[in-house]
């Protein structure tokens, strides 16, 4: 038995222990991603692209995307306004 489970981020295998959080998984492939993630500049969905938290656990065999917002952030916007 495995104590790694494998998951998918933007069709890149990632192996994590089990438990552990969809950002956790974000930033073992792309750590810049991660923090965009973290810092709620980029956006989490499933395989489904059904929205996920990012501190939702992981599963073997789970499909993640992860893609930073093109749009500025709402107080940024109004600034350049």
């Amino acid at each position: 038995m495995s104590d790694q489970v494998l998951v998918f981020v933007n069709d890149r295998p990632v192996r994590l222990a089990p438990g552990a959080s969809a950002l956790a998984a974000v930033a073992a492939v792309d750590s810049a991603l991660g923090e965009a993630l973290a810092a709620g500049a980029a956006q989490l969905s499933d395989g489904r692209g059904i929205p996920l938290a990012a501190d939702s656990t992981v599963f073997a065999g789970a499909i993640l995307r992860c893609a930073k917002s093109a749009r500025r952030p709402r107080d940024e916007a109004d600034a350049h306004a």
